[in-house]
């Protein structure tokens, strides 16, 4: 396994694809990697005495090796600069159609084709 703990380490596949994180721990038996704060799973406790309550927490799971590449500091900027981009993207929808629809030009042959027809 060419990944070890301490690693930056990009996401390319699950629901957590596109994100970048630091590897945390290797399961060299299973070819898994746990990344920090990626593929968080809910964790359910028991309550182990009378007087405890029982909760739930978010851990980090482990992901497939196959499913990271490990990035250098330079790549690690760039992913978080695109990330945030796309972040931006999806919070206003209406105004990336908008300049889009600002941006295409028609043509002449359309326009007069429509003049003719009304």
């Amino acid at each position: 396994m060419k990944v070890k703990v301490g690693d930056t380490v990009k996401i390319l596949a699950g629901k957590d694809k596109g994100k970048d994180g630091k590897v945390i721990e290797t399961l060299k038996k299973e070819n898994k990697v746990v990344v920090e704060g990626i593929n968080m799973v809910k964790k359910h406790a028991k309550p182990r005495t009378a007087n405890e309550s029982g909760s739930i927490f978010d851990i980090e799971a482990p992901i497939h090796v196959s499913n990271v590449k490990v990035i250098t500091k330079a790549e690690a900027k760039k992913a978080k600069k695109e990330l945030k981009e796309k972040e931006t993207k999806k919070e206003d929808p209406k105004e990336v159609k908008t300049e889009a629809k600002n941006t295409t030009k028609k043509t002449p042959k359309k326009e007069a084709s429509k003049k003719a027809s009304k």
